[in-house]
């Protein structure tokens, strides 16, 4: 029989499923422009690059953000989750980056849709960014915050390790190598973004990279 941890937990790992279908897979989040810079061109030098990537803004910016939109989605508090999405809109660096965001957004909430979830929160966000929605998400299905920031977290380490894999590029066991650092060191952001009293954006080298990528002249990925 199922219980509603089995059902909590099954929910997460959807959330976290690279099969979910908003177009993850196509972006490498400057990844991409870090390669062709010379910045990453090994095992090594990818994980240093992920893993600042993990402190520095996920732990720091998005994670953070996810929690504060989850607590507001739990509170149906509206007037927060648009203070929240237009905060994400506005600490976009670049124009690959806002509209990754939204393009992710609205595909998640296309996804809650088909899936006859109540969007009413979603709504008046026009567009949903991807970190709003995906605590939305979260809350509706009945995702513990904790939880959710895991998956999140193991979500984007798990898209970002296959961008490496196919742009550095880098072998299958380098990649399982470098989702072990990563995973290693989830716990501590999430942690770190439980914490925060609010998400801080400050990633001025990540945002130069992702200008770069814009008219970087071979692309792979979207951003």
């Amino acid at each position: 029989m199922t219980t509603g941890t089995d059902s909590a937990l099954l929910h997460l790992l959807w959330l976290a499923s690279p099969a979910l279908p908003v177009g993850a897979f196509s972006y490498s989040e400057g990844l991409e422009a870090a390669t062709d810079a010379g910045w990453v061109h090994d095992e090594a030098s990818c994980a240093t690059w992920l893993l600042n990537q993990l402190e520095l803004v996920q732990a720091r910016a998005e994670l953070p953000l996810v929690a504060a939109a989850h607590r507001a989605a739990l509170a149906a508090d509206g007037e927060a989750l648009q203070r929240l999405n237009a905060w994400v809109l506005s600490t976009r660096e670049s124009s690959e980056t806002l509209q990754q965001t939204q393009q992710m957004g609205r595909s998640l909430m296309a996804w809650m849709q088909g899936l006859q979830l109540d969007t009413a929160l979603l709504q008046p966000l026009q567009p949903p960014t991807w970190p709003v929605a995906y605590a939305v998400a979260g809350a509706l299905r009945g995702a513990p915050l904790p939880g959710l920031l895991q998956a999140a977290a193991f979500g984007w380490a798990e898209n970002l390790v296959m961008a490496a894999v196919r742009g550095v590029p880098l072998g299958q066991s380098a990649g399982q190598r470098l989702l072990a650092q990563l995973v290693h060191a989830i716990p501590a952001a999430v942690d770190k973004a439980l914490a925060a009293e609010a998400p801080m954006a400050f990633a001025p080298l990540l945002g130069i990279t992702s200008c770069r990528h814009e008219t970087q002249y071979s692309r792979l990925f979207r951003s």
